[in-house]
């Protein structure tokens, strides 16, 4: 794609970040009114791949992964008016390219994005398991 730029080194401030996730309509379940979130979010990633449009930042994943074994993406986003130009996707084989043979890549969809991930080639996994925010545990 002509014009964009995709990176694994470039420095994201909170305020670029929410504001991607705003323009990818991820923000909704975000807390994006409290950037320290994702200043800490984005310092305890190790890895990000971003695609940017001069100066804007247009695209992202953001992922915690041991680079072997796991990669938890956590976050793909696409502003809204690149969508449907193939950026998602290769966000994720830029990000696949870091990781070693045998590590696999699990995700938790949002609602509106379930349907995209089976056509990539992800499996649907059966045994995940979640707490939430002041779920008790024990």
């Amino acid at each position: 794609m002509s014009g964009l730029v995709y990176r694994t080194d470039a420095v994201v401030t909170a305020a670029q970040y929410i504001d991607a996730l705003d323009r990818s309509t991820l923000g909704a379940r975000r807390p994006t009114d409290d950037p320290v979130v994702f200043e800490r979010a984005l310092a305890a990633s190790n890895l990000l791949v971003t695609a940017w449009d001069g100066d804007l930042l247009v695209g992202f994943a953001r992922a915690l992964t041991d680079l072997e074994l796991i990669c938890y993406l956590q976050d793909l986003g696409v502003d809204v008016a690149y969508q449907r130009r193939g950026i998602g996707l290769e966000l994720q084989r830029i990000m696949r390219a870091q990781l070693g043979p045998h590590c696999k890549v699990r995700l938790s969809a949002a609602p509106d994005a379930a349907g995209y991930y089976p056509g990539l080639g992800y499996r649907r996994h059966e045994r995940s398991w979640e707490l939430l925010p002041g779920d008790p545990l024990g």
